[in-house]
């Protein structure tokens, strides 16, 4: 509900009424963020500042701030690049079984550090069913240093989850990307019967969001 409070406040300061429902974009956490409610729904998202592997990772949070239950999904998003092509969030199972399998500690550390970083950068933002819940829950249930690799990845990796009236969830969301860039285009999210959608430039290098005219 905090996440809503401060998207709504955001509203206010920089649109006018007749711009309700419009994309509003502001930084916080040294990150760029754009967010859009419909609905009663808040989505809001941010490049995170690096590459991992061949990932590209945007931060994502909801909030639910309408009288219904509502479901989000990783595979509710997709980028739309300039060409055609369409770049499907990577599910979580096969994030997480790939730093398992091929990812080193100062990948896990590095990732953790950045999704880190931009979350507790959003002082009015506290997740009631997110990051910080899944984390605490991962960590304690291994003892392995592999495993914990894993364990953390699964903590940031945005998750099926529904959100009750007033509730709020974060989490990671991946394009793979072997070109290092995800390049122009939109980030289209269906949730429900809603979708949202946001203009994205070129990322001239991995955080930095491009405003087009």
């Amino acid at each position: 509900m905090l996440l809503l409070r401060h998207a709504i406040l955001l509203a206010a300061c920089m649109a006018a009424p007749l711009l309700r429902g419009q994309v509003i974009e502001f930084e916080s956490g040294g990150l760029r963020y754009q967010t859009l409610t419909r609905g009663g729904l808040t989505v809001m998202f941010a490049p995170l500042p690096a590459q991992v592997r061949n990932y590209v990772i945007l931060q994502v949070a909801v909030a639910n701030g309408s009288d219904s239950v509502r479901v989000v999904r990783p595979e509710d998003f997709r980028f739309i690049r300039e060409d055609g092509r369409v770049l499907h969030a990577v599910p979580p199972r096969r994030v997480v079984q790939d730093f398992l399998e091929k990812s080193g500690r100062n990948d896990v550390i590095r990732m953790v550090t950045l999704y880190e970083m931009g979350l507790y950068g959003m002082t009015r933002f506290r997740s009631t069913n997110g990051y910080e819940q899944r984390r605490q829950q991962a960590l304690a249930e291994v003892s392995s240093p592999r495993l914990k690799a894993a364990a953390a990845a699964s903590a940031i990796v945005l998750v099926a989850v529904r959100l009750q009236p007033g509730d709020s969830t974060d989490g990671a969301i991946f394009f793979e990307v072997p070109d290092k860039k995800l390049g122009e285009g939109r980030l289209v999210a269906n949730v429900g019967q809603d979708t949202f959608e946001f203009r994205v430039g070129g990322l001239q290098h991995p955080g930095e969001l491009i405003r087009r005219p």
